[in-house]
């Protein structure tokens, strides 16, 4: 399926150079001023005087199939990418043999597992003094 993908992805890729040619190609409505001076009448002597509409058929069924060839891509990979995220949906929820034994002891038998540290005692906070803190006699 990728290397399907990959494939029209190229051919879109031509067909996106092609149709930029013919767009550059075209006759403008109006051939006067300065596209004349500077070689629009070119066209109509490479290509003859009729050139322009077989340049604008030919431009909208390169458009058309250009079109076409983006959502046939946009289709194909949207697929491609929900079949991936299914497999990992179906990977994730599935428990894994591996994940469920336990660490093997070189010696022989399952190694426990260590104990954690017991906390010292906390000692208790000094009491706050018990005699009264004098006071100055206000001015």
């Amino acid at each position: 399926m990728q290397l399907a993908i990959n494939l029209l992805t190229l051919v879109l890729v031509v067909l996106a150079l092609f149709l930029g040619l013919l767009i550059l190609l075209q006759l403008p409505k109006k051939e006067a001023g300065i596209n004349a001076a500077f070689g629009a009448e070119s066209t109509a002597a490479i290509f003859g005087a009729s050139s322009g509409t077989a340049l604008t058929q030919l431009t909208r069924y390169v458009a058309t199939g250009f079109l076409a060839l983006c959502l046939v891509i946009a289709v194909m990979t949207s697929r491609q990418s929900a079949s991936r995220s299914e497999k990992i949906l179906k990977a994730a929820t599935t428990p894994s043999a591996t994940a469920t034994v336990p660490a093997a002891n070189p010696l022989g038998g399952v190694q426990p597992a260590p104990a954690l540290p017991t906390p010292a005692p906390a000692t208790p906070a000094p009491a706050a003094p018990t005699t009264p803190v004098p006071t100055t006699p206000k001015p």
